[in-house]
């Protein structure tokens, strides 16, 4: 058993977090942190949270003190409260220039923030701090590749194996379930058993093109999480052959980066967030990449602001619709959430039978599978509405 510690020393414990709480203000009411560890502690917090969020740079005036913080703070404090103290760093202390020194590179937490962070930087980031910001880039990219990739693989070709459906499979392919449920009519009660006059397989379509996907971004500084997670989902579905897939980025102007998904890396760094928004352009130059309407899938993530023309940017939509293209619209593809959107155009969607709706980098394997089976894409986005809401 444990010793519980004497009821004097827990209240001087409970003391002293509260003291951390509420900073040097309470100083006087519940005395300095003692201990190097706990004014270690006190000095990191304070460096953040007291200062005034006027401020800027208020860390330091050069990277090396930024990265001796961010040092302190990784040996003081678990990674989850280190992601956020980053955060709150760059949005509350304006340090966010300070993320293209070298120091900081070498010593900041590689997460999808840090990410998001150094592609609004884009070209501000100066030619002797690339590699370094590269180097950070490619290891969140990796380790968000290496979650996804064989769900999305896996989620993929089983879609497409299920399209090519066919009644002469090989025994391999023969699907049992719905094979049984064409042939319930020929059971024999005497026998116990159903006679299968007819099977229902699987084609084998893995060596050839199945379906076009076409997946298109608002630059927007609210898209950047859904630029990093849509870059590595692009540059798995460009590595198989039954999938072609293409990619663009767009504010005012449209950047096709399909050339560069064999490393998502590129596309990252070719992202340039911020600056106006015209949808309806975006989609004008889709729709050109379009050759097989009824085997195409249109993936739009946008927070829907159209800063062009609102009603021919509808009236596309609905023309790719009409021309059986599988429309998507997700207003995120990030863990953080729907941002803010503009609801007259989610609901003028809604009106045509196209949903917008956020959508996690877990849940979007599924959603293309669901998309290359033909299903119905309204009805899966309200299931997985409900299981978030734990109903």
């Amino acid at each position: 058993m444990s010793e519980q510690p004497e009821p004097d020393q827990a209240e001087d414990a409970r003391l002293r977090r509260w003291r951390m709480v509420v900073g040097s203000q309470a100083d006087e009411a519940l005395g300095k942190p003692g201990g190097r560890q706990m004014q270690e502690m006190d000095s990191s917090l304070a460096a953040l949270y007291e200062a005034p969020r006027s401020r800027r740079g208020g860390l330091g005036g050069s990277a090396p003190s930024v990265a001796r913080w961010l040092g302190d703070i990784r040996k003081y404090f678990p990674s989850n409260v280190v992601q956020v103290m980053q955060r709150d760093a760059v949005e509350r202390l304006g340090i966010t220039a300070l993320l293209a020194e070298p120091e900081l590179m070498d010593t900041v937490e590689a997460n999808i923030d840090m990410v998001s962070t150094l592609i609004g930087l884009g070209k501000a980031i100066p030619e002797t701090s690339r590699a370094s910001a590269r180097t950070l880039v490619r290891k969140v990219v990796d380790d968000v590749e290496r979650r996804i990739a064989d769900q999305t693989r896996a989620a993929i070709t089983g879609a497409l194996n299920r399209a090519a459906t066919t009644h002469r499979p090989r025994p391999a392919d023969i699907d049992w379930n719905r094979t049984i449920a064409k042939n319930l009519k020929h059971y024999l009660p005497e026998y116990r058993t159903v006679i299968p006059q007819q099977l229902v397989g699987h084609g084998r379509r893995s060596q050839q093109l199945g379906r076009d996907v076409v997946v298109a971004i608002d630059q927007s500084g609210s898209m950047a999480a859904s630029i990093v997670y849509a870059s590595i989902f692009g540059s798995v579905l460009a590595s198989m052959r039954s999938i072609r897939t293409s990619l663009v980025l767009f504010d005012t102007e449209v950047v096709d980066l399909t050339d560069e998904l064999d490393d998502p890396v590129d596309v990252l760094f070719g992202a340039t967030l911020g600056g106006g928004t015209d949808i309806n352009q975006a989609i004008a130059y889709c729709q050109g990449l379009i050759t097989r309407p009824t085997e195409s899938i249109f993936v739009l993530i946008s927070d829907l602001y159209e800063g062009g023309l609102r009603d021919k940017m509808l009236a596309r939509v609905a023309a790719m619709t009409a021309a059986g293209i599988t429309v998507i619209v997700l207003l995120a593809l990030s863990d953080e959430g729907a941002p803010a959107f503009d609801r007259d155009i989610a609901t003028a969607l809604a009106d045509m039978g196209i949903p917008a709706f956020a959508c996690t980098p877990d849940a979007f394997p599924e959603l293309l599978a669901v998309a290359i089976g033909r299903g119905d894409i309204t009805a899966w986005a309200a299931s997985k509405e409900l299981e978030q809401r734990g109903m």
